[in-house]
């Protein structure tokens, strides 16, 4: 918001909760004032029942960057999930779409026997995709499992089979990480809380009440709403509810610090810093 003030930007969201409706709380989305103050874009697009992928993101981000740039105005692209990044930069390789069907199949698969279970028949079929994904990484055991099921095909053929295109707009990259652990812990114990503090609880409730959404779907799976859910669900106390949202937000972090220690030509900086980011894109433009 900062950086906004000092030149002409839309922000486009980077991020796989805020494009969901009525979660707001959970997701730190911006205010109405933020959204009205700066012209946002892939915030309130979905329902929480819809599946939203990261194909379907490059596609209206690089719809949106052109359409920005055509205003004469500069895309940024804000967030943290970084394969819908990855997926703008680099190009994402042809993969069928997502099957409730299917998907359904592996939950039932999980629940009986664990996502080591999923992970271990993952193995069998797409051994490649196997190795580099953790068998406690749901989403992604699932998406690989999904794509063989529908296909036939593992996911590491598919990508050899139609390599990913480049993005066709230049970027110019930051990341923003704090440097010392107990800060990070500190800065996402204080931010649970105080959302905690604003309702999430009450949130969450409120997507229960529909009775159309189940803990599987990836809005509800996302951090923060799948603890409250099962707190709501009388899984555990409110106590026992919190530490898993804790947890649940530094492994998320520290897999956002993971991808961005890979992150090429990308620059870091300590804290939001719009003069450090205005230096960086004049000295870009200078070269």
């Amino acid at each position: 918001m900062a950086l906004a003030r000092r030149m002409p930007v839309e922000i486009i969201s980077v991020d796989s909760a805020q494009i969901y409706r009525g979660m707001n709380i959970g997701t730190a989305k911006p205010t109405h004032q933020e959204q009205r103050d700066v012209r946002h874009h892939l915030i309130d697009i979905c329902d929480p029942a819809d599946i939203y992928s990261a194909a379907r993101f490059r596609d209206d981000a690089t719809r949106l960057c052109g359409e920005i740039v055509s205003r004469g105005r500069t895309p940024l692209l804000v967030g943290g999930s970084m394969l819908y990044f990855k997926a703008l930069r680099g190009g994402l390789s042809a993969m069928p779409s997502a099957d409730p069907a299917v998907r359904s199949r592996i939950q039932a698969l999980a629940d009986a026997e664990g996502w080591t279970g999923v992970h271990e028949r993952l193995q069998v079929v797409d051994p490649v995709s196997a190795a580099r994904i953790h068998p406690n990484d749901p989403q992604r055991l699932q998406r690989a499992l999904e794509v063989w099921e529908i296909s036939g095909r593992s996911m590491t053929d598919l990508r050899a089979a139609s390599p990913p295109g480049a993005s066709e707009f230049p970027m110019t990259q930051f990341a923003i990480w704090p440097e010392a652990r107990d800060v990070l812990h500190a800065t996402i114990a204080a931010r649970f809380d105080a959302m905690l503090a604003a309702g999430l609880i009450d949130e969450v409730a409120a997507l229960r009440d529909r009775r159309d959404l189940r803990p599987d779907l990836p809005a509800i799976k996302s951090v923060g709403y799948r603890q409250v859910w099962g707190y709501l669900a009388g899984e555990y106390d409110a106590g026992r509810m919190r530490e898993k949202g804790l947890a649940a937000t530094r492994q998320l972090a520290k897999r956002q610090i993971t991808w961005l220690r890979r992150w090429p030509d990308v620059h870091r900086l300590g804290a939001p810093d719009p003069v450090e980011v205005l230096d960086v894109l004049q000295s870009r433009a200078v070269d």
